[in-house]
């Protein structure tokens, strides 16, 4: 490893010593199946909302097999509050996935996380590292950012593929899981510091609005369903949106079956 690199590794374990957020629920834990719940609830939520529906939600499903044999509507009933709902159901579709393919076991190896419904590179590699300590390199919204600040300073366009070269360099291959550990949290440190050094990346995308959008008329339709039946014409009366852009949402909720029709009512599934 370079002197700079050298530098850099003790830079990130010298905040984390004195910074780190040990105690958050998912980093107390080595079950995968707590670490990939964790998982799909990070993707594009914060932290502080995460926490207290993770605990809910391991409530309520404790174990893979819970979740596997709990219908989609009572899955869906927990996550609301934390949107992008497709989320819970690929989950769902994740924990039957194993019930069924994998016997109720686990997988233990990078291959065989990504075959699962959901599960791409990050997440497989997130538990491998988290659950069982294995040293994948792996590349998020944080850790990116540690990156290209200590790296790329002065780079622009800089490709995730350039960023995993130099995190394999200094991967620490006898404590990933705490490693990781560190750079998330240095790289929130990093943003709050010098602003999001990721608007230098190459694959960086401003995040659409939320207000007005299709994603919120989808999470306010389920938002209501979570708590009780309707017809569409009860919707359209609770719901301040056009009616045609309700219509199309409803469709598209039941074709991907995040949604049920019985006769004129709509619902969650069974």
């Amino acid at each position: 490893m370079k002197q700079r690199e050298k530098q850099f590794v003790k830079i990130v374990w010298e905040y984390y010593r004195r910074q780190g957020r040990r105690s958050l629920p998912w980093r107390l834990t080595r079950n995968p199946y707590r670490i990939l719940i964790s998982e799909i609830m990070l993707q594009q939520t914060q932290v502080e909302r995460v926490i207290p529906k993770y605990q809910n939600f391991l409530m309520r499903f404790p174990s893979l097999e819970k979740l596997s044999e709990a219908s989609l509507g009572d899955v869906l009933r927990e996550w609301q509050g934390l949107g992008y709902n497709r989320r819970a159901k690929m989950l769902h579709e994740c924990a039957k996935q194993i019930m069924s393919e994998h016997r109720g076991r686990f997988p233990r190896t990078l291959d065989e996380l990504m075959t699962l419904r959901g599960v791409g590179h990050y997440t497989a590699g997130a538990i491998m590292a988290f659950a069982f300590n294995d040293a994948v390199p792996i590349i998020e919204t944080n850790i990116r950012s540690v990156y290209i600040h200590h790296f790329f300073n002065d780079a622009t366009d800089v490709s995730d593929k350039e960023i995993l070269n130099v995190v394999e360099r200094t991967l620490d291959t006898g404590s990933s899981r705490e490693w990781y550990y560190a750079l998330m949290d240095y790289g929130v440190f990093i943003k709050k510091e010098f602003g999001n050094p990721n608007s230098r990346s190459k694959h960086f995308t401003v995040q659409s609005k939320f207000k007005g959008s299709d994603r919120e008329i989808r999470g306010a339709i389920l938002m209501l369903l979570s708590k009780n039946k309707y017809t569409r014409s009860q919707l359209l009366g609770k719901l301040p949106f056009e009616d045609i852009r309700i219509d199309a949402q409803l469709n598209n909720l039941k074709r991907e079956i995040m949604i049920i029709k019985r006769g004129t009512t709509f619902l969650l599934p069974e």
